[in-house]
Parts: C-alpha cells; structure tokens; sequence
C-alpha cells in the first residue's frame, strides 16, 4: 500500500476528547498494523523507509544551519 503526499498513517485514537489524550493509553502498534491491514512485513518495511527518509532531512537540515543559530547543538541520527 503506497501512501500518497496527502494519505498518512493517522493512528487510531478513537473519540478521544484532546484534554483526555494525555491520559489515553494508544496501542501505537496495533495501529500501525490496523493501517497496512495486518501485514507486519509492510508495516515494517515503511516504518524503516519513514526513518531512513527523516534521517536524510535531519542531515539536510543540519547542514543548512549555522553553528551559531544551533547554539552549539548537533543533531544525533540514532536512538541511543
């Protein structure tokens, strides 16, 4: 299932009323899979490419702003 610009991935958080989204527990997998359908392998494969796709703007990104606007601060390009 390929997403277009204007289809996303929306979790599924219900009638969930914004002052109570805090509090709400959101099963995030069982969204994801709801989204492709069941099918982990798809849902897998697009959450790797959706990270390697940021990853790649974040490095964009870094490159574009001065050392003084960051204050110093650099990106880090994986979870530690």
């Amino acid at each position: 299932m390929a997403t277009s610009a204007v289809e996303q991935l929306r979790l599924d958080l219900g009638a969930i009323a914004p002052e109570e989204a805090d509090q709400a527990q959101v099963d995030i997998i069982a969204s994801v899979l709801d989204f492709y359908q069941g099918d982990y392998r798809k849902a897998i494969e697009e959450l790797l490419l959706d990270a390697d796709f940021l990853r790649d703007q974040l490095y964009t990104a870094s490159c574009l702003i001065s050392h003084g606007i960051g204050r110093g601060w650099r990106p880090r390009y994986e979870r530690l």
